[in-house]
């Protein structure tokens, strides 16, 4: 009797409980989702000096080759947040893997002609969609003091562009041109099955109502959201570029071999993946725009330094701990500015709109590393140097550290500003 006494004076507004097997079964699904379809979207990158060679393509044409898929998965990123809200994480995780199978073995199979490949990277940006599954879906089941570990966690499945760079010329080159992309495709089979078993939606998931393509416009109308926009273009972005055009830098610039390059990306994206959780982490123990105006601090002055083409660890066991430390130390900077900038998208968002603010924010990150591959590319084309490229960098990221504490960390926020933020 007392049982249903309480059932009936229980508060309707408290949220249900979360339970914490279940949160970290959802948190290593979304992780395993982000990590496959970040290794199908970072395909191309590898194999950007080989199609070079064998279409004669200019450098510009191969930066553009490599960076086209950064376009769709981060614009789609806004209708597929907005979808998450409606739908869930569960429908949105199997269905974005089973649709990136299928530009996977296009690109695989049909890679004769520039504008085959243009048309393929295009439509294989749908991987790169979903971040903005993953993080209102995690964000959903956590509660406030642990979302930013948790969403650094799921961050680091953008390791999958470092598996890429560490496999993908290996495996192509022992059992034959097609067969990374046939890996990628049937592991993006297998998980969306496994994915639609398991996945759960946290209780305290509510579908959204109402047209997306308002809720996501009335999301790009907050000042709020376009400047954690550009943080998270400079750090994410800073990263997807490196990892897309490491290769080709340091195939051009330093003239190492095709498989070396490769080698040394996947080094410098899995520090940054492993700094991802870190950055976030410590956005839930300081403030996060403070981790942010380091981060850029730091990325600007290991660009700065970048530019000045400083030797690199030898394959003869010659090492140059200065060269090496400030790709190394760029690659820990943007690793920690990524999890810190999503964890402060997520916590600056209305409930309501944790599922546009963090597609938006991942658009702006996306775009932010579609273009300096291009920039890069038109720098070498132009006078056979990056240097010009890197120092706009420097100048860029130290601009940014101060944008963070202007918008972020002034004592008095602008009145328009602070009525803003809701914390999640």
């Amino acid at each position: 009797m007392s049982s249903n006494l309480d059932s009936v004076n229980a508060d309707p507004s408290t949220p249900p409980a979360l339970d914490p097997k279940k949160a970290n079964l959802v948190l290593a699904l979304s992780f395993t989702g982000f990590l496959l379809t970040f290794w199908a979207w970072a395909l191309m990158g590898p194999l950007g000096a080989t199609y070079k060679e064998e279409l004669g393509l200019s450098s510009f044409q191969q930066s553009l080759v490599v960076a086209l898929p950064v376009v769709v998965g981060s614009l789609g990123r806004i209708p597929v947040g907005a979808l998450t809200d409606r739908l869930g994480g569960r429908t949105m995780f199997p269905l974005i893997a089973a649709l990136t199978i299928i530009p996977t073995l296009f690109v695989g199979f049909v890679d004769n002609s520039l504008t085959v490949l243009l048309i393929g990277g295009f439509f294989l940006g749908i991987g790169g969609t979903s971040f903005a599954v993953g993080v209102p879906t995690v964000n959903s089941w956590f509660p406030p003091h642990r979302r930013g570990t948790a969403i650094g966690i799921f961050g680091a499945g953008m390791g999958g562009t470092a598996v890429a760079a560490f496999t993908t010329l290996r495996i192509r080159d022992a059992f034959g041109d097609q067969a990374p992309f046939i890996l990628v495709a049937v592991l993006l089979a297998i998980y969306a099955v496994v994915a639609r078993m398991l996945f759960q939606n946290s209780p305290n998931w509510v579908p959204a109502q109402g047209n997306w393509v308002v809720k996501a416009a009335s999301t790009l109308a907050k000042p709020v959201t376009l400047k954690l926009a550009w943080l998270y273009a400079m750090g994410f972005g800073g990263f997807v570029a490196f990892s897309v055009y490491l290769p080709t830098y340091l195939h051009n610039f330093y003239e190492l071999d095709i498989e070396d390059a490769a080698l040394r990306t996947a080094i410098f994206v899995v520090v940054a993946v492993a700094c991802r959780p870190l950055g976030g982490a410590l956005a839930d123990k300081f403030d996060g725009g403070w981790v942010l105006v380091a981060s850029y601090t730091v990325t600007g002055l290991m660009a700065a330094a970048a530019s000045e083409k400083m030797p690199l660890v030898g394959l003869d066991g010659s090492f140059y701990p200065v060269g090496t430390g400030v790709f190394l130390l760029m690659a820990a900077s943007l690793g920690v500015a990524s999890g810190a900038a999503s964890a402060l998208a997520a916590g600056w968002a209305a409930p309501a709109a944790v599922g546009p603010v963090p597609g938006v924010v991942g658009a702006g990150g996306g775009l932010g590393g579609f273009a300096p591959p291009l920039l890069l590319g038109y720098f070498w084309t132009a006078d056979s140097n990056y240097r010009t490229g890197l120092l706009l960098l420097f100048a860029l990221s130290i601009v940014t550290a101060a944008l963070t504490w202007l918008w972020f960390l002034r004592t008095s926020r602008s009145a328009s500003t602070a009525t803003e933020r809701t914390p999640a």
